[in-house]
């Protein structure tokens, strides 16, 4: 009997042909023996984590792919947040924050440098220093997570519908929090926007002055004296993973957002770092997945995505080959009767040109038990398009993965009072009347 899916995620495998590797995509350049078998084992097909041209985030893409529609992903910033161990409020909104560079040019600030390097020990004076602010009847405050990097809490009569700050390109502005279209007269995003603002020039003028910055001009490095903010969040009502799916997940990852995710899902967290060897890491998570005895668990792997963001292709072919190097090791364990492993990504993430995600389809690979074969031999972005899945979106993923199971519910068939996809349902058992005497 099929007891467990393990989905593997290698994030930001797709990607475009480059003409340094002869017009191949790194996938196809790459040397994959364990994934092109793994493609030979099992039917294959490409998957859009959203839909056709999207170029998705991890989290968007991951809530998809978890089952969760748009309306209820509560923001990044959140995720974040409670990935870091960071209690927030339901009334209480949470941004992705982290530490820049900036240039003044007639009243604007341009950003220099989006991440300047800099110790512990000034990163730590650094957030002290503006670790609170209030603006009316709205108090914001910054906690650091790792490095630079953090998330600003706005407590008060406040709402998640305003807009990023981050221009993300050097040499771009600093852009104005304002209310989305939607809630420009919205009480409490005008209010949340204007709190923001105030709280970012403050940041600014705090910072500029910093002795510790005083110190960085001196030995000719980049002052850091702002904060750029980007995806809000907020706690929404949901439903957790058990109850929508029957399953018993776990999520094994080392990022802040995953663990916050699967946290948010009620899903259990297994926390591992990464290291200098993808592959090494890649099979310390599949190791864990296969003595877990949960029935779903994701295994992700961030560094075809961060091989991508050097905008070199090379690095990235040498990525995915480690990363089938771990596979190798420990796939044969992998593939038995119990178990249906899943090969896929979030999205795709290109080597070459400004996008950080692109929205071309990723190949999807899917070997165990009593799964159809088709003629796939190599995995990657072109040959996977004949496979026998043919082309899904992130909405057609749980739904395969309890008919895999063998735990898809009969349609129309209602085993308990709330209609669900899969079987059994949390069944109230049949009690005998007994007979009156």
């Amino acid at each position: 009997m099929v007891k467990k899916c393990i989905l593997i995620i290698l994030d930001g495998l797709g990607d475009r042909s480059h003409d340094v590797l002869n017009n191949k995509t790194p996938l196809q350049a790459a040397h994959t023996p364990c994934l092109d078998s793994l493609a030979e084992r099992g039917a294959n097909g490409l998957f859009q984590p959203v839909a056709p041209g999207l170029a998705p985030p991890s989290e968007n893409a991951h809530f998809n792919i978890f089952g969760y529609p748009p309306s209820e992903f509560p923001g990044r910033g959140l995720l974040e947040a409670m990935g870091a161990g960071i209690e927030v409020a339901d009334s209480e909104v949470a941004l992705l924050a982290h530490f820049v560079s900036f240039a003044e040019e007639d009243g604007r600030l341009l950003l220099a440098q989006k991440r300047p390097p800099a110790e512990k020990k000034e990163i730590a004076q650094f957030a002290r220093t503006i670790r609170s602010f209030a603006h009316q009847d709205i108090s914001c405050r910054f906690i650091p997570t790792h490095d630079g990097d953090g998330v600003v809490i706005l407590q008060g009569d406040v709402s998640p519908k305003i807009t990023d700050t981050d221009p993300l390109f050097e040499g771009q502005a600093l852009m104005a929090p304002l209310p989305w279209q939607s809630h420009q007269d919205h009480e409490a995003s005008q209010k949340s926007a204007q709190a923001l603002h105030a709280y970012l020039s403050m940041c600014h003028h705090t910072l500029n002055g910093h002795e510790a910055n005083w110190q960085r001009a001196q030995k000719g490095m980049p002052l850091i004296n702002g904060l750029v903010t980007q995806r809000p969040g907020q706690n929404i009502p949901h439903e957790d993973f058990l109850s929508r799916w029957g399953l018993r997940g776990l999520s094994i990852s080392s990022g802040l957002m995953y663990w916050g995710l699967a946290k948010y899902l009620g899903m259990d967290v297994g926390k591992l770092s990464d290291s200098s060897d993808p592959g090494m890491d890649l099979a310390q998570r599949l190791k864990m997945a296969r003595s877990s005895d949960h029935d779903f668990i994701h295994v992700h792997s961030k560094a075809a995505d961060a091989a991508a963001h050097t905008k070199n292709p090379l690095n990235k072919v040498s990525a995915l080959e480690s990363l089938d190097e771990g596979l190798a090791s420990v796939v044969d364990s992998l593939l038995d009767d119990e178990t249906v492993l899943v090969v896929t990504a979030d999205h795709s993430t290109p080597c070459a040109g400004p996008q950080i995600h692109s929205g071309e389809p990723v190949p999807i690979c899917v070997a165990g038990p009593g799964l159809r074969r088709d003629q796939v031999k190599m995995f990657d972005e072109v040959q996977c398009t004949s496979g026998a899945l043919g082309s899904l979106q992130g909405q057609d993923f749980m739904p395969l993965v309890l008919n895999w199971l063998d735990r898809a519910k009969l349609m129309g068939l209602m085993d308990n009072p709330l209609d669900r996809p899969y079987w059994p349902g949390q069944r109230q058992l049949f009690k005998l009347i007994q007979e009156k005497k």
